[in-house]
């Protein structure tokens, strides 16, 4: 493209801040004046970018003049703030945080699944859940295929959802714990210690016993998929992993499909790679996804309980697939890449 465009990233010095900041190079999107922004915390550190050395400023409503894409990652209290601010300066605002995502207004978008949705925005477009992102990549071509009725998923999320202080805190954990197994831990930003445990609580609970992490997942999928009648159940567990979410998903399908008609739409659909034999030890795991752009998916079988049912394990980098690819993918979308 001839033309170049003036991008900012707000949450440039967070996980998935500099992440965007990665994927912007390595897609060689079409950059004029690139501007990393964060909070007062985080403002006066650098950052690289395409091997210039960069300051983060502090965002303002002015530091938006100018600017025309905005890939936002710095906390939904921030979002809520200076989205509005960036979209009124005529910046297309693509956020990464929860504010935006149920707002009727605003499109939730997934490019491979509703690249749609992108033509009715007013400013700001909402990046999914990083869970909800990678499940309904591998859903889509059977949702078009044969419908789905139900979806039941439990999630395996990686620490870095959390941010990079959550990450410290396992290791710091795990250090503590192989010096003294029985020293006492302190949990700060995990609700309980996440060194060699799980933490089946992701976000607070809401009054019905979900929580807000499930009820994303949700309200979410039913939004990007246009379909309120997909029953959809979740449970969202916190496991000490770095980097990458795993999840086990059984669907119900509203028409018989098989197993191999399966592995074949998902094998064709954009960014996703079906690893899927277990005779061969081969199935996907958050080691081996991490730092790569597709969604990977194996252990795909028949739900032996059910009548056109369906089990798979999908796994993605959360930071880069759901969150920093799928922010760029919709940037690229919006100028028409």
């Amino acid at each position: 493209m001839s033309k170049k465009y003036n991008v900012c990233v707000l949450g440039a010095t967070g996980m998935v801040g500099k992440e965007m900041i990665k994927v912007l190079e390595e897609r060689n999107f079409p950059v004029n004046k690139f501007l990393p922004l964060a909070s007062e915390r985080t403002a006066g550190s650098k950052v690289k970018f395409q091997g210039k050395e960069y300051t983060v400023g502090e965002a303002t409503p002015e530091s938006f003049e100018g600017m025309e894409i905005g890939l936002f990652s710095a906390g939904a209290k921030i979002s809520k703030i200076f989205a509005p601010e960036a979209a009124k300066r005529n910046c297309v605002v693509i956020d990464n945080t929860s504010h935006f995502r149920m707002d009727p207004e605003v499109p939730l978008v997934v490019p491979e699944v509703n690249p749609q949705a992108i033509k009715r925005h007013k400013g700001i477009i909402a990046n999914p859940n990083c869970s909800t992102a990678q499940m309904v990549l591998p859903l889509k071509p059977i949702y078009d295929a044969v419908g789905i009725e139900r979806i039941v998923v439990s999630t395996y999320q990686s620490t870095s959802g959390w941010g990079k202080e959550a990450v410290a805190e396992m290791f710091e954990q795990a250090k503590a714990l192989i010096a003294d197994p029985y020293a006492k831990i302190t949990a700060k930003y995990i609700f309980k210690q996440i060194a060699f445990n799980l933490v089946p609580q992701i976000d607070a609970f809401t009054d019905n016993g979900y929580t807000k992490e499930e009820i994303k997942m949700v309200n979410e999928t039913r939004k990007i998929f246009e379909d309120e009648n997909i029953q959809i159940s979740a449970t969202c567990v916190r496991v000490p992993v770095a980097i990458g979410h795993s999840e086990s998903v059984n669907i119900k399908t509203k028409k018989k499909i098989s197993v191999a008609e399966v592995r074949k739409l998902i094998a064709g659909f954009p960014t996703c790679v079906v690893l899927d034999d277990p005779a061969k030890g081969e199935y996907p795991t958050p080691v081996e996804c991490a730092g790569k752009n597709e969604t990977f998916v194996g252990r795909i079988r028949e739900d032996i309980s059910q009548a056109n049912g369906l089990d798979m394990w999908i796994v993605s980098d959360n930071l880069r697939r759901g969150a920093a690819l799928n922010a760029v993918l919709i940037a690229e979308k919006v100028i028409g890449i």
